[in-house]
């Protein structure tokens, strides 16, 4: 039979049931050029040296059928899926970051299917500043008189310099001048807001003393940088923010702290994880601090700046806001977030907070009933052993939070092919391999995923 009768038409395809069904589902322009293509294709296949088996237009248009459904659920799928972390790295950068709040997402939801007063004033009944949202909220958890939103905390960092050190000079200590993930350097941003980079000290060690014999009429703000990323051991020096501040007090010279992870909390700081808590600074005198939203503070990706009200209203009105700026599902969850932090509840209602403050034996509780649930599986063993989560995110470098860890090792397969069959369930389990075992950390597994965890498993062949 030759190809031209073999492939039926596109009319005779359209008029097919599960045809129908897809444009239904997909719209009868996308269908009718799925339906084209593989026309197109099938059209080619049966002219090459490797012929499908098609032997009449039956089997001709159920081949096209299906696949042109196929080709329309690639197109038409969205690429972003959730998944289950279940690596106990907690700040993931690669998926996601912060999971939300139950709260704040539900205020998402809620603000985003319709309108909001994003710029209106209700009060005067005309046109308003979408900055003063989370404002308020931002000053209870700082103390710091006024703040602005951005986009991400490298926003935060060029935004400031910008309105604050452009076309003069910002004072940083060389053992400060980090790269932030992505191949984005500190010295890069600051040089791109317009600021003249001046180093002191050295990598080790930096004093204020190296701060003051740099000052000059140039000199328009100190920054200070968390070393978020990693740790300098040994003989090393750095002054106390205080410090700085004092120094910036007597030549009028404002101290600008970028804090990084944007921690909330007092217990995560010199008995936790290590990481600064942003009221502190602000108590300490920094005129501006910037910080992440979305890693340690447990909210959406945004760069927070807070300080003073004079120094912050100048960063408002600078031209770069407009291009920075948030949007109203930002500023809503934003504003979800810190109301927990506000009501003192972070730490059991927002994942990160809750996760970071979860003891190994809790985690180890859910891994046990987690292993009793998947128990005589054909493809590997259980056990649960002790291990290590950490923090991720760029944030607490080095830091290794004791857990427990549901184990599993492969029977006949190796632990790749176990890890790679995990990444392919619905919804995909990331996982990680140590010692050639697969390694569950349910320290970042949130609770009301653990039940479609242990179907996932169960179901696994």
């Amino acid at each position: 039979m030759t190809t031209p009768r073999i492939l039926p038409s596109i009319d005779d395809l359209r008029q097919r049931p599960a045809v129908g069904a897809l444009a239904a589902e997909y719209g009868s322009t996308a269908v009718l050029s799925a339906l084209r293509a593989e026309t197109d294709a099938l059209r080619h296949g049966l002219s090459g040296p490797a012929p499908p088996p098609v032997t009449d237009r039956e089997s001709a248009a159920a081949l096209i059928e299906r696949g042109a459904a196929d080709r329309l659920a690639r197109t038409y799928t969205p690429s972003l899926v959730p998944v289950i972390n279940a690596t106990g790295v907690i700040v993931h950068t690669n998926l996601g970051r912060a999971p939300l709040a139950p709260a704040a997402a539900r205020r998402v939801a809620e603000l985003a299917a319709g309108y909001t007063n994003l710029e209106y004033d209700l009060v005067e009944g005309q046109r308003g500043s979408r900055s003063v949202h989370a404002e308020r909220l931002l000053a209870e958890v700082t103390g710091a008189p006024s703040a602005a939103v951005v986009n991400n905390n490298a926003a935060a960092v060029l935004l400031t310099l910008a309105a604050l050190a452009s076309g003069r000079e910002a004072i940083v200590s060389r053992g400060e001048l980090v790269e932030i993930g992505g191949g984005f350097r500190i010295p890069d941003v600051m040089r791109q807001s317009g600021a003249d980079v001046r180093e002191v000290g050295t990598t080790n060690k930096t004093r204020t003393a190296d701060y003051a014999a740099a000052i000059n009429e140039r000199t328009a703000v100190i920054l200070r940088v968390h070393p978020s990323n990693f740790r300098i051991e040994g003989f090393t020096e750095r002054p106390a923010l205080a410090d700085l501040v004092a120094l910036g007090h007597r030549f009028n010279i404002p101290v600008v702290e970028d804090l990084g992870s944007g921690n909330l909390l007092a217990a995560l700081a010199d008995g936790g994880i290590g990481e600064p808590v942003v009221a502190a600074s602000v108590a300490a005198g920094a005129g501006v601090c910037c910080f992440s939203g979305d890693k340690l503070l447990g909210g959406p990706q945004a760069g927070i700046i807070v300080g003073e009200q004079a120094l912050v209203s100048r960063i408002r009105t600078h031209p770069l806001m407009r291009a920075l700026r948030v949007d109203k599902m930002t500023y809503a969850a934003l504003e979800a977030t810190l109301l927990e932090y506000a009501r003192g509840r972070a730490d059991t209602t927002v994942p990160v907070a809750r996760m970071l403050h979860a003891t190994a034996e809790t985690v180890g509780r859910r891994a046990i009933a987690l292993a009793d649930r998947i128990a005589n599986h054909d493809l590997f063993e259980t056990d649960v052993v002790d291990g290590f989560s950490t923090v991720g995110g760029g944030g607490a470098p080095g830091s290794a939070i004791a857990t427990r860890l549901l184990r599993l090792t492969p029977r006949d397969r190796s632990a790749s092919w176990l890890e790679r069959r995990l990444r392919q369930q619905r919804p995909p389990i990331i996982a990680r391999i140590e010692d050639d075992r697969v390694l569950i950390d349910l320290r970042t597994v949130l609770p009301e995923q653990d039940a479609p965890l242990a179907e996932a498993l169960r179901a696994l062949s």
